[in-house]
């Protein structure tokens, strides 16, 4: 379904992407693990054309799309939730997940859609009226991702869903992930906690300063020593 291959991303002088390779199959869950300051969040940007790959191509259901403006990009059915969330604060849970579908114009199915996120996640249901800004970090996570599934992705990146949450609601985001891709959306992950995103993923990729230096099986990778060391603290 995505397949990048010898990608390079600038920051002005930064070289912060060199020579990036990695296919995410349709159906599967991909995960890409590696140290805060890696270059995880920059690739995402890079796939969604917030910024642009120097070097490379991008292609996306056989389609190139590294010279396509964001919005083509969602239109295509890429989607991202992102990392810290990045809700607007002032708006309401319902305005929220209005604005995850901006690009459509079917506005009854729209509303429908909205009501099949707060069946999958009833909390935000007792919150439609709630502003974003006062919700729980799982709360926040939660209306995150469900913004990013109003687009109707047929393949949705994930940055960080981990991030800063209670090691009950990590787990509760986990099953939320599963439970996506059991409804058949493919999903690239991007991670900090390697062992979350690896014991989830079908493939793995690890990226140090803009390298991807190891890649295979994610059941594989937790049993490799480089990674149990570097990433998984044993």
């Amino acid at each position: 379904m995505l397949e990048v291959r010898e990608v390079e991303t600038h920051y002005g002088n930064v070289h912060a992407l060199q020579g990036i390779s990695l296919r995410v199959p349709e159906g599967a869950i991909v995960t890409l693990v590696g140290a805060n300051g890696a270059g995880k969040s920059t690739f995402l940007k890079t796939i969604l054309g917030v910024v642009r790959a120097t070097a490379g191509e991008i292609s996306f259901a056989g389609v190139r799309i590294e010279r396509a403006q964001p919005h083509e990009i969602v239109r295509m059915g890429i989607a991202q939730c992102p990392e810290g969330r990045r809700l607007w604060p002032n708006m309401t849970v319902f305005e929220n997940l209005e604005m995850g579908g901006y690009i459509r114009t079917d506005e009854k199915e729209v509303i429908q859609d909205i009501e099949d996120i707060f069946l999958h996640f009833p909390i935000l249901s007792e919150r439609r009226k709630q502003k974003a800004g006062s919700l729980s970090g799982g709360e926040q996570q939660m209306l995150a991702i469900g913004r990013a599934l109003m687009a109707r992705p047929r393949l949705l990146l994930l940055d960080e869903p981990s991030l800063g949450l209670a090691p009950i609601m990590v787990e509760r985001t986990a099953e939320i992930i599963k439970g996506i891709h059991q409804r058949g959306t493919t999903i690239l992950l991007v991670e900090q906690n390697a062992f979350l995103a690896l014991s989830m993923a079908d493939w793995g990729y690890v990226l140090e300063s803009g390298k991807i230096v190891l890649d295979g099986q994610a059941k594989g990778l937790l049993e490799n020593d480089f990674v149990r060391r570097a990433y998984l603290g044993l």
